[in-house]
C-alpha cells in the first residue's frame, strides 16, 4: 500500500464539497488551533450555531462572498496509516476545466451529490470526465442524508442509480463505494455513525485510508521505462570537467545500471551507465522517482527528448488521433493552429477533423461536429511538427497525456488523452 494518496472532490454547487474538505481537515486534526477560533468567530458572526467549517478552505474572498469554490486548491492532510494530497475543485459547469486539472494526476476522488437531489446532470457529466481521465477509484458520498426521510431508501436508490452509471462507464464494482454522510455532522467522515444503520460499510476515513491504490499513479502495470529529460546537467568546472547527465522523473517503469535504453524520437541506443541523486548513485529507480541518468555514450539529447526501454519503446508519431476535453473560451475549430506539450517536450500542431463530440448525458457520439465549445469532450486528428513519443493513455496517463496550448497568449486551451478512450464509455452513436 502506498503512504501517500492523492485525491480529488468533485460535484455539483452545493453539494457540500468545501464543508467536506473542511470536516476532513478538522476531523484529522489538520488545522491550527487559531484557524478554529477565527472560523468559529466568522460562524458566529452569521448567525450560525455550529462552526461553519467550509471558510477554513474557501479561502479566496469571491468564494466566501459568494458561498462557492472558484478554482482549484491542494488541501494536505494525514493520519497514523497514510499521508493525503487532495485537490478540492469547484462545481460549476463553467469550471469543469478545473475538475480536470484536479483529478488529471487522482488515485481517487470523491464525487459527491446532494441526498435531496440525488445524482444530476453535473454528477453524469463529472462521472464521464473521471472515466475518460482514467481515475481508478472513486466514492460517491452522498451528502446531507440527514435531510430527508427514510434515509434506507434514499440512499439505496442513489446507490443503485450511480452504480449503473459507473458500470457503463467501465469502472468495476470494487473500485466504487458509495456512502451517507453528513460533512456539516461529520456522520461517517471519521468513524461510522449510528444515524446510519442501514450502512455497514467503512467511514470515508477508514476507506481513504485503506483502499489499494497503484502507487506511482501511471496505470501502467507493465510497460518499461519512460523517462522524458527535464533538463541536461553540463556544470563544466574544474571538478566536474566532462559531467553530462540528463534529468527528469521516471513517468512507467524502472531503470537501472547496464539498462539497455534508446532515445526518443531519435532512435539512438545506448546503455545506462549510473543513476545520480542529490542522496547519491542508486541501484535502481521507479516510476514516480526524479533522478539524473549517466549514460554510457555522449549522444546528443535534448529536453524533450524521452528515454525509453528498448524492449517496449513506443514509436514516435506525427499524427494520431486523440479524445481531448476543451477548456477554451473560444470554440475549437478544424485547422486551428496551436502549440502542443507532451511531456517536455512542446511543438507546433494542426488540429485536422473534429472526429465526433461525446454527450456525457447520453453516453452517445455526435459524429463530424462543427466546433467543440467549452466544456465539450470529442475526438480529433492531430498532426505535429516535432514527431512526439506517446503511449496509449489506457496504457500509461503521463506519456499519454497532452496538453493544447494558446501559442499567443500561453493559456492552456484544451487536455488530450492519446488514443481513442471514447469507447470505453460511449453505448450509441447520435444521427
Amino acid at each position: 500500500m502506498s503512504d501517500l494518496l492523492r485525491l480529488a472532490t468533485a460535484g455539483s454547487v452545493d453539494d457540500g464539497k468545501s464543508t467536506l474538505v473542511g470536516r476532513l481537515l478538522y476531523d484529522t486534526k489538520s488545522v491550527l488551533a487559531d484557524q478554529i477560533d477565527a472560523v468559529t468567530r466568522a460562524s458566529v458572526d452569521k448567525g450560525l450555531a455550529t462552526p461553519d467549517l467550509s471558510l477554513l478552505v474557501d479561502g479566496l474572498r469571491a468564494e466566501r462572498e459568494q458561498g462557492i469554490t472558484i478554482d482549484v486548491a491542494y488541501r494536505y492532510f494525514a493520519t497514523p496509516k497514510r499521508s493525503f494530497v487532495l485537490a478540492d475543485t469547484p462545481g460549476h459547469v463553467q469550471y469543469t476545466r478545473n475538475t480536470v486539472s484536479g483529478a488529471s494526476t487522482a488515485q481517487l476522488v470523491i464525487l459527491l451529490v446532494d441526498a435531496r437531489k440525488g445524482v444530476i446532470e453535473q454528477t453524469r457529466r463529472h462521472a464521464a470526465v473521471l472515466a475518460l481521465l482514467g481515475v481508478p477509484k472513486l466514492v460517491l458520498a452522498v451528502n446531507k442524508i440527514d435531510l430527508v426521510d427514510d434515509a434506507a431508501t434514499v440512499f439505496a436508490e442513489i446507490s443503485a442509480e450511480f452504480t449503473k452509471l459507473t458500470g457503463t462507464l467501465g469502472w468495476a464494482p470494487e473500485d466504487v463505494l458509495e456512502i451517507p454522510v453528513s460533512a456539516l455532522h461529520g456522520d461517517n467522515i471519521a468513524s461510522r455513525s449510528a444515524k446510519t444503520p442501514y450502512y455497514d460499510g467503512p467511514s470515508l476515513i477508514e476507506h481513504l485510508e485503506s483502499v489499494p491504490v497503484d502507487a506511482d499513479n501511471t496505470g501502467a502495470h507493465s510497460l518499461g521505462l519512460r523517462f522524458p529529460v527535464q533538463y541536461v546537467i553540463r556544470p563544466r568546472t574544474a571538478e566536474y570537467p566532462d559531467y553530462r547527465g540528463y534529468a527528469g522523473q521516471i513517468a512507467a517503469g524502472s531503470v537501472a545500471p547496464g539498462d539497455e535504453i534508446v532515445v526518443l524520437p531519435s532512435g539512438v541506443r545506448t546503455t545506462v551507465e549510473r543513476i545520480d541523486t542529490p542522496d547519491g548513485e542508486l541501484a535502481v529507480a521507479q516510476a514516480g522517482r526524479s533522478v539524473t541518468l549517466i549514460l554510457t555514450d555522449e549522444v546528443d539529447i535534448s529536453r524533450g527528448d524521452i528515454i525509453a526501454a528498448v524492449s517496449d519503446a513506443p514509436e514516435p508519431i506525427d499524427s494520431f488521433d486523440a479524445t481531448v476535453c476543451w477548456l477554451g473560451d473560444k470554440p475549437l475549430r478544424p485547422g486551428a493552429r496551436l502549440l502542443l506539450k507532451h511531456g517536455t517536450r512542446t511543438t507546433q500542431a494542426i488540429v485536422g477533423a473534429l472526429i465526433e463530440r461525446f454527450d456525457e448525458q447520453r453516453l452517445a457520439a455526435q459524429p463530424n461536429p462543427d466546433a467543440l465549445e467549452l466544456n465539450d469532450i470529442g475526438r480529433i486528428s492531430v498532426r505535429v511538427a516535432e514527431p512526439i513519443a506517446a503511449d496509449d493513455y489506457r496504457a500509461n496517463r503521463h506519456t499519454g497525456s497532452f496538453l493544447l496550448i494558446d501559442p499567443a497568449g500561453g493559456n492552456t486551451l484544451g487536455a488530450g488523452l492519446v488514443g481513442d478512450v471514447l469507447t470505453a464509455v460511449e453505448v450509441g452513436t447520435e444521427a
